[in-house]
């Protein structure tokens, strides 16, 4: 049988990203009419066919939601489908999962795939490298094609949908100031990027935090972490020799690794080291210490996307759209780390 021809193909064949190909292929002033018309030249000759939404499939309905997280090992995107399964299933629909695994590509080929009538409507958390790069067009096109989109977690401030989100600047700082409310005055932050809109609104609620205690902000106690597999040896050379009393880390890998480091440098938590992490998972429940942290309620924000998906699904009306952001409330989850 004759392998069908996509646009992970075309891109291979060419040299160059799957957002190249998908804007040449829609005539994008973007791409250069070279690369525009040998894309076109080469999508012709295999007999490409786009996966766009047809008209023919707009009153057809899978009852099918399409779900699509940047990773799949992470308590937090399991307890978020916990939620959209649940609500899904009591009311008649089929979850189908996918992760990116931050990669920018996957996520632009899950989409295209799931568009072409596999499902009615997406919920999505963003990959990293999406938001790296700050291209969106495949969502928005998505969107422009009559399909709901439901953002959680990691969204995009500019496009146009419904998001559920929790308060990330609130709840970080809430978690800093209970550690200076313990007594720490030296408190260390471990985050991502600037770019992982998450890790950047964590950030900005560990600088509130502290500049409520008229702390001043030391540039040299933030840790940011990019690559996350080799979080262990990034932290372990940050907190070496450094004279902190308190961690808030935003998440909790961050935060278990920096508890072990510690062990291994043969600091107390809390005695010396108080710390607050971000997700209440397993981790934080079962780590030695267990681990004071921030509750997102996965499960919740999950039912409320499931919800506001369907709603759209079954209640659509021609007209003008009405889009909400929700945000879920946090909840500090006190444990050993900082039961001084």
């Amino acid at each position: 049988m004759k392998q069908k021809i996509t646009l992970k193909h075309i891109a291979k064949e060419l040299e160059i990203s799957v957002s190249t190909v998908s804007k040449a292929l829609k005539g994008s002033k973007e791409i250069s009419e070279d690369t525009r018309q040998k894309v076109k030249a080469f999508a012709k000759l295999y007999n490409y066919k786009p996966n766009n939404i047809a008209l023919s499939l707009k009153n057809r309905k899978t009852k099918t939601i399409a779900v699509i997280i940047p990773e799949i090992v992470h308590h937090f995107f399991t307890t978020v489908i916990g939620g959209i399964e649940k609500v899904a299933n009591e009311k008649g629909y089929q979850v189908i999962i996918c992760s990116s695994n931050n990669s920018f590509d996957k996520e632009v080929i899950n989409m295209e795939m799931l568009a072409s009538g596999s499902a009615d409507g997406f919920i999505l958390s963003v990959a990293k490298e999406t938001q790296q790069k700050g291209d969106y067009h495949h969502i928005t096109e998505t969107i422009n094609q009559g399909m709901p989109v439901i953002m959680f977690d990691r969204v995009v401030d500019e496009m146009v949908c419904d998001k559920i989100i929790v308060d990330d600047v609130r709840g970080a700082q809430h978690a800093t100031n209970h550690l200076l409310s313990i007594g720490c005055r030296k408190v260390a932050l471990i985050t991502t990027v600037d770019y992982v809109s998450v890790g950047k609104l964590r950030t900005l609620g560990y600088k509130r935090g502290l500049s409520a205690y008229d702390i001043e902000i030391d540039e040299s106690l933030i840790l940011k972490i990019e690559d996350v597999a080799h979080c262990h040896e990034k932290i372990h050379a940050f907190l070496k020799d450094k004279d902190i009393d308190g961690i808030f880390a935003v998440n909790e890998l961050f935060a278990a690794t920096a508890a072990r480091v510690l062990k291994g440098f043969h600091k107390s938590v809390p005695d010396d080291v108080a710390i607050v992490g971000f997700t209440d998972g397993i981790l934080s429940k079962h780590c030695i210490p267990s681990l004071t942290t921030v509750s997102q309620h996965g499960k919740q924000m999950g039912e409320y996307s499931s919800k506001l998906l369907i709603n759209k699904l079954e209640n659509h009306e021609e007209g003008i759209e009405e889009y909400k952001t929700v945000i879920i409330d946090t909840e500090l989850i006190e444990r050993e780390s900082t039961a001084r």
